[in-house]
Formats: C-alpha cells, structure tokens, sequence
C-alpha cells in the first residue's frame, strides 16, 4: 500500500478491491453512547466521511442514529465496525452478530467489517479453527454484498499466515495500534507486502505523546498543535489514522493537518521515539482476567 499525499478528509485510500475508504476515520472507542452521539454528529459537521466503531464498545446505536440526524448520504459515508471474541464461537455466531451490529447501526451494509483480536481468551488453544471458521462466515456475508470490505485488527504476522491457509478473499485491513511510541514497522510492512492497508488506532498515543516535548517542540514550529503533528505523521508514513475525541474544538482541530507538511529532520526526530511509552499488547499472551485492553 502506497503512501498518498493527502488534502482534505474526503481523499481516499484505494483497497485491494477498488474500494475507496476516506484517509482520516474518526474513533469511538471509550465514548459512552451519549458521547459517541455528539462527538460523531460534530465529526460529521466537521467534514470526516469515516466513522469507526466496535460492538464492543456499546455505542453502536448511537453512532447509527448520529449518522442519520446528522443528514449525510449514506453513500459519501464509510463506516467501520468490529466482531468481539465472544460473538464468534461457530460460523453462525458470526453471521448473527453481523446481523445484530446492522440493526443497531440501523444500515442495510457495513462498509469494513474487522475481526476485532485474534485470540480469544477463551480460545488460547484452537484459535486457528476459530479463526477460519470466522473468517469463512465473513467472506460469506463479503460476498452477500453487506460489507464492502473486510478485515482483521491486532493480528500479528503469524495469525495471518494461518488464515492465508484457508482463505479465499485476504483481508483487506489490518487495523493495529501505531503511533511514533509503537511503529511497528515489521507489521507494517508485512501489511504492504499482503496489500492490506495500515489503519492506527491510538494515532495520539495514550495521553504521553500529546506532553512529549519532541512532539511539542516541532507543533510549535509549525504553529499546530501536537495531535496534528501525530495525525500528520500517520499520514506521511501512509497509514490511517483514526483519532478520536469527544471534545468539538479538538474534533474539528485533528482533521486541519493538511495544510502542512513534516520535514526531514521532523521525521528524524519523530522516529527516535519509537520503542518509548505504551507499546502494542500481544495477543499470544494478553489475559482479559488481568489486563485493560485498549482497541
């Protein structure tokens, strides 16, 4: 997946299947349904087209019904959702919880539906059965025509060469967690290799990034602030950033980042702070019982 060079919100990415999906989303994840209804109707206002959400989260009606208050065709819209780890124990699972994700969303189609996490917890042991057989219902409701595009999120390289075992249509996506603190470059490219675009989730890091005097120094000098400097990098490395906030003033500021432009020397020092901070969880060995995922 090549890098573009991005002006406005509505420019776009091109998927593997002629798929065009808009080069900032907007994120939901944590937002109560209340928030997730104003902070998406102001995103909508604000002229985002992507609109990201999880049936995990628990504000996928929410988000539905701010899309539709907000009086945006559905056509100029992309919207994303996500299948959790409990909704998919058989084939029919799947198809199921699709099924239910539309009916809350209030839509006749998703545009990207993801596998939210490789391995469930509950499935430590025959996780590549269940992945395929997940990954079998999705092509299916793929080719129903219901989602535009599918794909995976938090899949590592191992997880992926499994399901290529299988799989009749490759994903499509890989959303992942990727900020200057976690690049992810070896992930990032086996993404580009497999033609999957790179979609960050956590573009702004959690909560260190936006204090880092690097990040700080260099909003400064180009009169930005320092979450436009990280959706601004995201850009230029040629993933999709999917920022969020539930704030209008900084809803609004996330998406003005195409008027500048990171130099070399930015870029220089932005890379230094790789392997810093929070870093991406191992899904091989995250357990729900003891850890707070962030997705």
């Amino acid at each position: 997946m090549a890098k573009i060079n991005a002006h406005s919100l509505t420019d776009t990415y091109t998927l593997t299947n002629g798929v065009k999906i808009p080069v900032i989303g907007f994120g939901t994840w944590q937002s109560s349904p209340e928030d997730a209804y104003n902070s998406v109707k102001w995103a909508l206002e604000a002229g985002y087209r992507h609109i990201d959400t999880a049936a995990t989260y628990e504000n996928e009606e929410a988000v539905g019904r701010a899309i539709r208050d907000a009086g945006v065709p559905r056509k100029e819209l992309f919207v994303t959702t996500k299948l959790w780890n409990e909704q998919r124990n058989s084939y029919d699972d799947v198809l199921h919880a699709f099924r239910d994700s539309l009916t809350r969303l209030g839509l006749d189609y998703i545009d990207l539906y993801l596998i939210h996490w490789p391995e469930p917890a509950a499935h430590h042991q025959d996780w590549q059965h269940l992945n395929a057989e997940t990954w079998r219902a999705m092509e299916h409701i793929y080719h129903l025509g219901k989602a535009r595009a599918i794909g995976v999120s938090n899949f590592l390289a191992h997880h992926l060469d499994e399901l290529a075992k299988t799989q009749k249509t490759p994903p499509m996506v890989n959303q992942i967690f990727l900020n200057p603190h976690s690049p992810q470059p070896d992930m990032v490219a086996y993404n580009a290799a497999h033609d999957m675009l790179s979609e960050a989730y956590s573009p702004l890091g959690t909560g260190e990034l936006l204090k880092n005097e690097t990040i700080g120094a260099i909003a400064q000098k180009h009169g930005k602030s320092p979450a436009q400097v990280l959706v601004r990098w995201s850009l230029e490395q040629g993933f999709l950033p999917l920022p969020k906030s539930v704030h209008q003033n900084y809803i609004q500021a996330n998406a003005d980042v195409f008027d500048f432009e990171l130099d070399e020397d930015d870029t220089q020092k932005i890379g230094a702070l790789a392997g810093q901070g929070r870093q991406r969880q191992d899904p091989t060995t995250f357990d729900f019982n003891k850890q707070i995922p962030f997705l």
